[in-house]
């Protein structure tokens, strides 16, 4: 028998579950709070967060964030969840009492956009004791200044720059925890990883094209 087989058991109801591309479990993952973070679903769809088997769900949205979904959310996930707290749109104290808040909710860790100042990273770290996560989009961010204004992890999200930054990144901090959209095939996924990502973050499929593939098959069978 070979010792390192992985028994798998799935229920009929949730066989059409969504699963992450295989390829992200090369990663080395991310140890917080005991828990190893290899995958992070990209989404804020309740109905997705409760059918995916990513081991984790970063919640960031392009509206000023509100304890209302952060609630929602945190209430679906039965797994653990990063939340956007602002630092784009939203900043200042507004910013930190929401990062207090998604804290208080269970959330394990928060995010905050790539123009967030120093100062509200600083803020954030002395009234929280989660993980402040800080995105990345440009190679010109200055990554020694967030690192010493307390950032935990890097978010890169720098489209098809993404790999390079994270490379750029590794080879001057060599042991900085790093999260990194990781594109929609295995060879992006493999490139990001393979530059240093420790954990890769995915976007699922829409629900309007998950249900147009289960629409088309009962279509089909009227058909026949």
């Amino acid at each position: 028998m070979d010792h390192r087989y992985v028994p798998e058991l799935e229920g009929t109801l949730r066989s059409h579950m969504i699963k992450v591309p295989e390829i992200i479990n090369q990663a080395t993952g991310i140890s917080i709070f005991g828990k190893l973070i290899k995958s992070l679903a990209f989404s804020t769809d309740v109905a997705i967060i409760k059918n995916i088997n990513a081991n984790a769900i970063i919640a960031v949205y392009p509206f000023t964030p509100q304890p209302a979904i952060t609630h929602a959310i945190m209430t679906v996930a039965d797994v653990p969840v990063f939340c956007g707290v602002g630092g784009g749109i939203t900043g200042g104290r507004r910013t930190l009492n929401i990062a207090q808040d998604a804290e208080f909710q269970g959330a394990m860790g928060v995010v905050v956009n790539a123009p967030t100042p120093n100062e509200t990273i600083e803020g954030l770290k002395r009234v929280i004791d989660i993980p402040v996560v800080v995105t990345v989009v440009s190679e010109h961010t200055d990554i020694r200044a967030r690192l010493e204004a307390g950032t935990d992890i890097f978010n890169v999200s720098g489209g098809p720059n993404t790999a390079s930054i994270v490379k750029q990144i590794r080879s001057e901090f060599p042991y900085v925890p790093i999260i990194a959209t990781g594109g929609i095939t295995s060879d992006s996924i493999t490139l990001t990883i393979e530059a240093g990502a420790n954990a890769i973050t995915y976007t699922p499929p829409a629900q309007a094209q998950l249900l147009r593939g289960i629409m088309e098959k009962y279509r089909s069978q009227w058909d026949d």
